[in-house]
């Protein structure tokens, strides 16, 4: 029997995004002489969401995402700042260190050599490139697709398809998706036609009309789940 293949989401599915871009944005609004007060923190963090979602749909590119969300905030702020240098200190300051998910590290140690491992993210290439330097878990993927480099965004068919190509001896019946967004990761892997494991920490309640197959609430549950659906 082949190993199956897992593919996993990278951010707050292996290493904790907000709390890395609470810290980035600090940083960034400090760079430029603001104070980085908690309301400030928040809103940058609901419009990234948001711009991030429109993304995913296709209703704007990458770099409407990347720099329109620094020019939607200062507007809403009614500050006059350079966006184009905002999102460069931001993404400098969020490409250094890195802070896991509780259980990653221990999770991945478990599946290693078990199972085929690979990132699927629709993060910046230069972000998750440095982000993955400073965890040091590089070594357990045996490759790493990034959707500014695929270049296709999850959940679109497209995206999983070119990750499909790339890897040797591909079986989407031994193929699953582990991730926390239900619309990008889960309706990207029901789109492709692979299994999908919904990664909800929170307890979240799906709302989003989408069939999961699986479940689960900490990362630690992960290797008795494979071991359920593939052994």
């Amino acid at each position: 029997m082949t190993r199956p293949i897992v593919l996993f989401d990278l951010d707050d599915t292996i290493l904790d995004f907000h709390k890395a871009e609470k810290l980035a944005i600090a940083k960034t609004l400090k760079e430029l002489g603001l104070e980085p007060t908690e309301k400030v923190i928040s809103l940058y963090s609901e419009i990234n969401a948001r711009q991030w979602k429109r993304l995913e749909t296709g209703e704007i590119n990458r770099e409407q995402v990347l720099v329109g969300r620094f020019e939607i905030l200062f507007s809403q702020l009614g500050l006059e700042y350079s966006s184009r240098q905002a999102k460069a200190m931001y993404e400098n300051f969020l490409s250094q260190g890195h802070f896991f998910m509780p259980g990653a590290e221990k999770m991945l140690e478990e599946l290693q050599g078990k199972y085929r491992l690979f990132i699927c993210s629709n993060g910046t290439a230069v972000v998750q490139a440095g982000r993955l330097k400073s965890a040091g878990i590089s070594p357990y993927f045996e490759e790493i697709f990034i959707s500014e480099e695929i270049g296709y965004n999850k959940p679109s068919r497209e995206f999983f398809e070119r990750c499909f190509k790339r890897i040797k001896d591909f079986d989407r019946d031994s193929c699953i998706i582990i991730g926390d967004s239900l619309s990008s990761d889960i309706l990207g892997g029901i789109k492709a036609g692979i299994k999908t494991c919904w990664y909800n920490p929170q307890g979240k309640k799906n709302e989003s009309g989408l069939e999961i197959d699986f479940e689960l609430g900490e990362l630690e549950q992960v290797p008795k789940l494979l071991e359920r659906i593939f052994y």
